[in-house]
């Protein structure tokens, strides 16, 4: 435990909407005292940020390196969804990150997944059932049901996601949403249903019927899904109904910001910095009953120091009274972690991503930049010897997905959006069952970026033939085991080929890795085929 102390500086007291002099007196891990002064001070004291909704697998990073990353922010605690590594590895794999994030001066709030396997349209290394969600749920580290993402099945009434729901309610613990489009008498339902959050809105007048509903609506800024322009009114006409998340946060934008970056764009737009400190720091910690200090008496000692409340620049982050942060460095040990995983797919050969044209007309992907949602077009295909080929002229190449937990050929695909022009790039990431995606202009470069990926068990490669990067993932074909600094470096090395490659995306790999991600529309790519997300069913890609 800390020892006792006394931080004197100007308070931002978000509940009573004031900032004033004061002295706070900390006694081990909690404010014993708050003293209000009459003269000003330079620096000001804060809440801790929270991420709403995180999936920390996507950062790469395992529980206690996020955590020696996002205190320079001024994060203090997260709401996080573990289905990531629950895909791939099961409840060992939740109690892998529960057991990373245990004696980190940090405040990990887990959730049991809802949705392991996240279809039955794809293959995923592990099934999270009905009872390993009431064991996880009875665990006091696991504080909600983590996201609904299986909407059809709560509007049909299916009795293994009812059951599910009904292990939360019945324990008292939120039940989060993904529900990407849902409108009309659909929303109502699904929210009647007990879900209580979304986080997959993208535009205003979505976010606005769930909030009618009901809904607390986290608003999403992540490497990938970027909709804090778009839902930021929000903050100004229901402050009390928002929080702030990342969801899905490449180390390369850890490294440079966090929740404290909506803050400051939202300063900068003119929003009440009152209403945007409810979202950041309080409304979280109300609506999921976490353990985390709102700079009241009596409170856990979790809050931050900053310089001024325009840049927010974070001078020092306390956790239960122990500073774990300071101008910029972090103070929290790093530890090496152990590397777990379920990876045995066998490499891949060029001629098993030809495919055959028996139609001049084929359905094509269409990624969209800062969005997870696809759209679909149908083209007709650059033809050669009967074969369908990538066509980077048009935008139009391969993609494909790879089962890593057997052994099966792959499901190949076309993608538009992603610009590449010469070579492949490919992922374990590929949201959620984790098998390995990939994109290529040619056969060739797409079985050699697939075939790093699968010598390493797992990463993240791009390759122009001529030389590649490759940052390996060895825990879950996830994370890695390296410090934050050196992924990071790493990360930042292979997104830079695969722009040089051609994509104009601002994370690549992001995008590339929602390319399987069967439960968002429209038209995705599992392991077994092609998807169409509003009919949920597969699609023949000739058409």
């Amino acid at each position: 435990m800390p020892d006792s102390f006394t931080l004197s500086a100007n308070l931002v007291d978000v509940h009573q909407r004031r900032v004033y002099p004061a002295s706070v007196h900390v006694d081990q891990d909690r404010i014993v005292s708050i003293q209000e002064e009459t003269t000003p001070y330079r620096s000001f004291l804060m809440p801790g940020f929270v991420d709403a909704h995180v999936h920390i697998e996507s950062s790469m990073l395992v529980p206690r390196e996020f955590a020696r990353a996002s205190v320079c922010h001024g994060t203090v605690a997260t709401v996080s969804d573990p289905h990531e590594i629950g895909n791939v590895l099961g409840v060992d794999g939740v109690h892998y990150m529960l057991d990373n994030a245990r004696d980190v001066p940090f405040k990990f709030y887990f959730g049991a997944p809802s949705c392991v396997p996240a279809t039955e349209f794809e293959t995923a290394g592990a099934e999270i059932t009905v009872a390993d969600v009431e064991r996880l749920l009875d665990d006091d580290r696991v504080k909600y049901l983590s996201e609904m993402m299986n909407f059809p099945g709560v509007l049909r009434g299916d009795e293994v996601v009812r059951e599910k729901i009904l292990a939360a309610r019945s324990r008292s613990k939120p039940v989060d949403g993904h529900a990407p489009g849902l409108r009309g008498q659909d929303a109502a339902d699904y929210f009647a249903a007990g879900i209580t959050t979304d986080h997959e809105c993208f535009t205003y007048d979505e976010a606005a019927e769930k909030l009618r509903h009901g809904a607390k609506i986290s608003i999403r800024e992540g490497s990938a899904a970027r909709n804090f322009d778009a839902l930021c009114p929000l903050l100004v006409e229901h402050p009390e109904a928002c929080f702030l998340c990342s969801d899905d946060k490449h180390p390369d934008e850890l490294v440079e910001s966090h929740i404290d970056g909506l803050v400051r764009r939202g300063l900068e737009k003119g929003i009440d910095r009152f209403h945007l400190l409810r979202a950041a720091c309080v409304n979280p910690v109300l609506h999921y009953g976490l353990d985390v200090g709102l700079l009241r008496e009596g409170d856990p000692a979790d809050f931050i120091e900053v310089n001024d409340l325009v840049s927010l620049r974070v001078l020092k982050t306390y956790v239960d009274g122990q500073c774990v942060a300071e101008d910029g460095r972090t103070l929290i040990e790093r530890v090496e972690p152990p590397a777990v995983n379920r990876f045995v797919a066998s490499p891949q050969r060029a001629n098993a991503f030809k495919v055959r044209a028996p139609s001049n007309r084929m359905r094509v992907i269409e990624a969209r930049d800062g969005q997870l949602v696809t759209g679909q077009r149908e083209v007709a295909p650059l033809v050669q010897d009967g074969c369908a080929l990538s066509d980077p002229e048009r935008d139009i190449v391969k993609i494909a997905v790879v089962n890593r937990y057997g052994q099966a050929p792959p499901a190949v695909g076309f993608i538009h959006g992603l610009g590449l022009r010469r070579g492949a790039m490919a992922s374990s990431v590929a949201h959620d069952s984790h098998n390995v995606v990939a994109a290529g202009v040619d056969d060739e470069a797409l079985a050699e970026a697939v075939n790093l990926v699968i010598a390493s068990k797992g990463g993240l490669a791009a390759t122009d033939g001529a030389r590649h990067e490759l940052l390996p993932l060895p825990v879950a074909g996830l994370m890695a085991t390296e410090s934050y600094e050196r992924v990071a470096r790493a990360y930042a090395r292979v997104d830079a080929l695969a722009k040089q490659l051609g994509s104009p995306l601002r994370a690549p790999f992001m995008t590339l890795s929602f390319m399987a991600l069967l439960v968002i529309p429209e038209l995705k790519l599992s392991d077994k085929g092609l998807f169409d997300g509003k009919q949920f069913q597969f699609a023949p890609l000739f058409v």
